[in-house]
């Protein structure tokens, strides 16, 4: 696999960037100032609801009690991964892969975007079975888990299988 810079992954990855952080923030800001006034759940099906809740820690809210009151630390941390992934997707070997860290980078944004704006990230999707419920999430997750998924999955094919933009 070619690992040199390409414009044209770039300005791809780029794209996925900014769809994912724009589509995060315009969910959060609905979902927050307009669907969530005054706060509730929302019944969507008999296992996905629509609620309001917010995250200070990493991951599932995990050292939520370590970082409360210092979102600055997690904001530096994703910062810098974000950084990194950038630099990789200049140098993607394929445009699967460069959607990908798009997407990945471009999640990642959106709740930085929140730390620095609220001191916490916004959560809203709710999924649950029966009585067990999936820590709540955000657009921004889902284009970290799908970003990471189309990676994974990108690694297995070889670089003729490029599937974006043939």
């Amino acid at each position: 696999m070619s690992r040199r810079f390409s414009p044209s992954n770039l300005f791809l990855g780029s794209l996925f960037v900014l769809a994912a952080f724009s589509f995060d923030q315009l969910t959060k800001t609905i979902i927050a100032d307009i669907v969530m006034q005054p706060p509730r759940v929302i019944v969507i099906t008999g296992f996905l609801n629509i609620i309001l809740s917010y995250n200070e820690g990493v991951s599932f809210g995990l050292f939520s009690e370590i970082l409360r009151g210092r979102p600055e630390i997690l904001v530096f941390t994703s910062s810098v991964i974000v950084a990194g992934l950038l630099v990789w997707m200049s140098i993607a070997g394929g445009r699967l892969e460069a959607a990908g860290l798009g997407l990945m980078a471009g999640g990642a944004s959106g709740n930085i975007f929140d730390r620095m704006e609220r001191g916490k990230v916004t959560d809203f999707i709710d999924f649950h079975l029966a009585e067990w419920h999936w820590p709540a999430f955000n657009l921004a997750d889902v284009a970290i888990v799908v970003g990471a998924l189309i990676l994974v999955s990108g690694s297995f094919l070889s670089p003729q299988q490029d599937v974006i933009g043939k």
